[in-house]
């Protein structure tokens, strides 16, 4: 169905994450992946949302120039949305397990924007979810640390990682938002082109 709607675009996502690879494979959707270098470095005073729209765009900048006309660019970024203040990857154990110990016994928001780019428009879309933790041990943390090595994940976990299988109590809205693609709200807006 989205496949037929798409059949005069050639769909690019600009991302290196397999689960958005798998996310996009599973609406029936043929792409390429182009991944280009981006310093992702976002103004202090944007907050929530506001994090995840200006990098999704400021990645999706990245094509602008050499962008073909039947071309289709999808990037997307995710945070996790704590008390103010935007988790995003770790950059090493400590960074993972003080990112966790946060979570631990406590709700946070997961906020992925998706930027869809061709050379006539372009267009922001965002989801956000809650998602509440019960208490992590330290040994629980430190186990999930060490096997799974989170750090290519916003906020150091990953939903469908066993740390999401023993430690999330409760979500309220779309599972796939927190692994990283809104697929619904993608579908949505890619019925429409």
């Amino acid at each position: 169905m989205l496949s037929n709607k798409l059949k005069n675009y050639k769909v690019i996502l600009a991302s290196g994450s397999p689960r958005r690879h798998e996310l996009l494979k599973d609406l029936d959707v043929d792409f390429t992946i182009k991944l280009k270098e981006v310093d992702e470095v976002y103004p202090n005073n944007l907050k929530s949302y506001e994090i995840t729209d200006f990098l999704a765009e400021l990645k999706s900048k990245a094509f602008e120039k050499s962008i073909e006309k039947e071309e289709l660019i999808i990037t997307s970024d995710t945070i996790v949305w704590i008390d103010g203040i935007a988790l995003g990857k770790p950059k090493n154990y400590e960074d993972a397990f003080d990112m966790l110990s946060r979570l631990s016994n406590n709700v946070h928001e997961v906020i992925t924007s998706v930027c869809i780019l061709n050379k006539n428009f372009k267009k922001v879309i965002n989801d956000s979810v809650k998602v509440y933790f019960k208490k992590l041990t330290k040994e629980e943390i430190d186990y999930y640390i060490t096997t799974y090595k989170p750090y290519d994940k916003a906020g150091a976990y990953g939903i469908q990682e066993w740390i999401g299988k023993i430690g999330i109590t409760k979500i309220e809205g779309s599972y796939f938002t927190v692994m990283g693609f809104p697929v619904h709200k993608l579908y949505k807006e890619l019925m429409k082109l």
